[in-house]
């Protein structure tokens, strides 16, 4: 029987990024010690006391059918926190609880976008994103944010492909490169996305986790508020990836809407998970701090490691829980040097190719892992990465 297109067409019949995690993971099911520093998975687990929580409210009968927005008192509690961050006035009303981030992704380009509709994003992207975008039947249009830019995307990069594009995806701070985008980029895209009545979708679900300079989100620019949507969740703020527990802002109208697709999708998220978030929340950004705290420090611990040698060049890791190196030196492309590393000395990194041709001959290192098994691991990369640079140079000459 044929698949619809929609499923079939979803990688444009390319890999989907996670050839060298899936290589490893095989790798270390057969007993090899290989360290991974793959995926955005925290060392730390849930907090006992938020799974304490969620347990409290499953035992206490919250496990059949919540409210499908999401319940009040979350909403209230995400809409607290997003106005406390960012001074744009938020109420429940601006609030839509989802079944996580992804989710939160797939269901504002099916918003956004009709059929065949152009929807733009930035690359250096997470690997879901084209994916998504053609899971709602809209074309994916990459809009590259260039390594001597720093990876900030340029206004006039967006403006050349802008004509007829329905919605642009960002996502501040970045991951894979780290990068926290200026307040001068954000007027760019602002100006772009309001020239030709675009939508944006801002995925902010690094906000907790800022190393250098500050988060601004773009509803808060004059102008964005109805035009912006945010991505948010409790992922990495606070280690429940596995929970599923994300949500969208954006302007009331909308929302409305979401509701209304929520109903037709996955009918609400359990209410044993939203009570366990709404306890997270109310414990304060020092929650969220402590969860980033980790990262900070390896991300510290990385710049030492890597001052001093030129074989391997760090992106200036400005926010999210990766560092993104710069392997060119060596002559590999980053999926060369990824499985190199992996054949080589067992350590498990991700491919700059996996998030687009912006980060090719890159590779993104999570921080992911115990401190000193984080430093034993970047210690031996970059001692690999200068052999092979070194073999490079001779072989030029």
């Amino acid at each position: 029987m044929r698949l619809s297109k929609r499923i079939a067409t979803l990688h444009d019949g390319g890999s989907d990024g996670w050839d060298v995690f899936y290589r490893a993971r095989k790798m270390k099911a057969a007993g090899e010690p290989v360290i991974e520093l793959t995926i955005g998975e925290h060392d730390i687990g849930t907090a006992p006391d938020i799974l304490d929580a969620m347990h409290r409210s499953a035992r206490s009968g919250h496990t059949g059918y919540a409210e499908v927005p999401g319940i009040p008192a979350l909403r209230d509690k995400v809409a607290e926190r997003t106005q406390a961050r960012t001074g744009v006035a938020t109420t429940r009303d601006n609030v839509v609880i989802t079944a996580g981030g992804q989710a939160g992704l797939f269901a504002t380009h099916l918003a956004c976008c009709d059929p065949g509709d152009r929807a733009l994003f930035i690359d250096p992207h997470y690997v879901t994103y084209p994916g998504t975008i053609r899971s709602g039947g809209a074309v994916p249009v990459a809009v590259q944010a260039r390594p001597e830019n720093g990876f900030q995307p340029l206004a006039r990069d967006i403006e050349a492909v802008a004509g007829g594009a329905r919605s642009l995806l960002i996502n501040t701070p970045n991951n894979p490169a780290g990068v926290v985008y200026s307040r001068d980029t954000l007027n760019g895209i602002a100006g772009v996305v309001e020239a030709h009545d675009m939508w944006l979708i801002s995925d902010e679900v690094y906000d907790s986790q800022v190393w250098r300079g500050d988060h601004l989100s773009p509803r808060a620019l004059p102008g964005m508020e109805d035009r912006t949507l945010v991505i948010g969740s409790m992922s990495k703020s606070h280690a429940m990836t596995g929970s599923r527990l994300g949500w969208i802002i954006g302007p009331r109208e909308a929302i409305a809407h979401f509701d209304d697709l929520s109903t037709n999708t996955n009918y609400g998220v359990a209410g044993f998970i939203q009570d366990a978030a709404l306890y997270a929340l109310n414990q304060g950004r020092e929650a969220e701090d402590a969860v980033a705290a980790p990262f900070r420090r390896r991300r510290d611990k990385a710049l030492n490691i890597l001052a001093g040698q030129n074989a391997v060049k760090a992106v200036h890791p400005d926010g999210a829980m990766y560092v993104l190196l710069d392997i060119r030196a060596t002559g590999l492309s980053g999926e060369g040097f990824a499985n190199a590393l992996l054949d080589a000395r067992r350590i498990a990194v991700m491919p700059g190719e996996s998030f687009g041709r912006a980060a090719a001959g890159h590779v993104r290192v999570a921080m992911t892992v115990a401190d000193d098994l984080f430093c034993e691991a970047l210690e031996t990369l970059v001692a690999f990465a200068g052999e092979l640079a070194r073999d490079n140079m001779a072989n030029a000459g």
